[in-house]
C-alpha cells in the first residue's frame, strides 16, 4: 500500500464495531464481546483447523479452565509464570486459571500404558485460557486477558522428532498459503532463564534445528528466545500494511515430560520418555483475527464473511422469487441474507457495500421474469444476470478453494 493508502486504513476495533463483529466491555476488561458476526469469523476459522487435523490423525480433547495450582508447580511453569496467573483460593486450596494447555494434555497421555505403537499421539484442543496482564497493556483484540490458542501437543519418540517436524512446516505452510501469507521461519535457542538439564536443552536444540535443515527451510535464529521449557522455531508473516507477525510455533520439550514422569513402553519392553512437540498455527485466534481484520480492512476473503451474499428485492412483488432465492442458496450451506427493507435499491447496495458483503444479488421486473439473477461486487463490478446454479456454483468453488 502506498502512503495515502495507509492515512485511511481503520484499525479492527473501529472496523469491528462497523461490522458488527465484537465489543468491548469494562465489566470484563481483557476479554472478548463475540457478536454473532464475528463469532461466525471465528468458527469458520476454527472449523478450517479442524478439517485439516481430521486427515493428519489428530484426536481433539478438552480440559478444565480452573486446575489446582500443584499441577503447575509439578510441570515447572509455577517457577517461571505465576506472576502471570490467576490464582484463587477455594476450600483453603490454592487453584489457577491455566495459561496454557500443555501440563493437562499431559494428564490426559498419562491416564493410561503408551507403547511405543501408540506413538505419534497428537492431541489437539482449543481451550480457554486466561493471563493476567496489566491493564495498561490491554489493547483492543491484540492483547487480551482471556483467549484461545488452536493449541495441540505431540507425544512422539525420539526417533519420531525430525519426522513430525516435516510434517509440522508442511501443515504450516499449507494453512498460510490458503491465506496468500508467505511464512518465514526463525529458529530460537535456550533463554537465559530456562529450566531443566542443560543437556537435554541441548539435544532439543539440535534436533530441531536439524529438522529444519532437512525440511530445506531457509531461516533466521532468535538468540536467547525460546520458551523456557524448550527451543522452539517461530513463524512469522507479513501483512498488507508490511508489518511484521510472529504467529505459529512449534516448540520441542524434554523437560516436561521429565518433571510429570510420562512414560511410554519401548520395544525392548522398558519404560521411556516421550518428548512433547508443542503446536499452534494461528497462535491466538482473538489476535489472528485482529490481524486478518486490518490486513483485509474488513472485506475479508469469501469463506470468512459473515454475510457472503445479500438478496435485494427491487420491490414487494419481488419478494417472494427473492425469497425463494435465499432458500435455495441457504440449502447449500452459504450463509445468506434477505434485506427486505422499505429502503431504495441503492441505499441497500450502499448498506451492502459499507458491510463488505462480497456479491450483492438484485431481483427485479427482469429476473423474476426470467429466473435469473443480477450480480454485483462489493468492490462495484457489476456481472450482469447469472443463472442461480452458475451463481451458486461460483460461490461453492469460491469457498471451497478458500479465495
Amino acid at each position: 500500500m502506498d502512503k495515502t493508502d495507509k492515512t485511511k486504513l481503520k484499525d479492527h476495533r473501529q472496523i469491528g464495531q462497523e461490522l458488527d463483529l465484537f465489543s468491548f466491555h469494562d465489566i470484563a476488561p481483557g476479554a472478548v464481546f463475540w457478536h454473532h458476526k464475528g463469532w461466525t469469523i471465528y468458527r469458520a476459522l476454527q472449523e478450517f483447523i479442524r478439517e485439516k487435523l481430521s486427515l493428519e490423525g489428530y484426536q481433539e480433547i478438552s480440559t478444565p479452565v480452573m486446575i489446582k495450582s500443584d499441577l503447575f508447580k509439578k510441570s515447572g511453569h509455577w517457577d517461571f509464570y505465576h506472576e502471570n496467573m490467576f490464582s484463587l483460593d477455594v476450600e483453603d486450596e490454592s487453584y489457577s486459571l491455566k495459561p496454557m494447555n500443555c501440563p493437562e494434555a499431559s494428564l490426559v497421555y498419562a491416564t493410561k500404558t503408551r507403547s511405543y505403537h501408540d506413538l505419534p499421539l497428537r492431541l489437539a484442543e482449543f481451550g480457554v485460557l486466561h493471563r493476567n496482564e496489566l491493564s495498561g497493556v490491554l489493547g483492543g483484540l491484540f492483547r487480551v486477558r482471556q483467549f484461545v490458542i488452536d493449541d495441540a501437543h505431540h507425544f512422539v519418540r525420539p526417533d519420531q522428532i525430525q519426522d513430525e517436524i516435516h510434517k509440522l512446516l508442511l501443515l504450516v505452510v499449507d494453512f498460510y498459503k490458503s491465506l496468500n501469507f508467505k511464512p518465514e521461519f526463525y529458529f530460537a535457542t535456550k533463554p537465559d532463564k530456562a529450566m531443566g538439564d542443560s543437556s537435554l536443552w541441548k539435544q532439543a536444540e539440535v534436533d530441531l534445528e536439524q529438522a529444519l535443515k532437512i525440511s530445506k527451510v531457509k531461516y533466521g535464529i532468535k538468540e536467547k528466545d525460546g520458551a523456557f521449557y524448550g527451543p522452539k522455531i517461530d513463524i512469522h508473516i507479513k501483512d498488507s500494511q508490511d508489518r511484521d507477525w510472529q504467529l505459529a510455533t512449534i516448540q520441542l520439550d524434554f523437560q516436561i515430560p521429565e518433571r510429570l514422569k510420562l512414560e511410554y513402553t519401548d520395544k525392548d519392553g522398558k519404560a521411556k520418555r516421550p518428548v512433547i512437540i508443542h503446536r499452534a498455527i494461528l497462535g491466538s485466534l482473538e489476535r489472528f483475527i485482529a490481524i486478518l481484520t486490518e490486513h483485509y480492512q474488513g472485506a475479508f476473503p469469501l469463506w470468512l464473511c459473515p454475510t457472503q451474499t445479500v438478496i435485494i428485492p427491487i420491490a414487494d412483488r419481488h419478494s417472494k422469487f427473492a425469497s425463494s432465492i435465499v432458500d435455495t442458496i441457504e440449502l447449500q450451506k452459504v450463509r445468506v441474507e434477505l434485506d427486505s427493507r422499505q429502503e431504495t435499491v441503492g441505499s441497500k447496495i450502499r448498506d451492502a457495500t459499507l458491510q463488505k458483503v462480497p456479491y450483492i444479488g438484485i431481483i427485479g421486473d427482469r429476473e423474476t421474469k426470467s429466473g435469473n439473477i443480477s450480480i454485483r461486487t462489493r468492490e462495484g463490478k457489476d456481472l450482469g444476470q447469472l443463472k442461480i446454479s452458475q451463481f451458486l456454483n461460483k460461490l461453492k468453488e469460491q469457498i471451497d478453494k478458500k479465495i
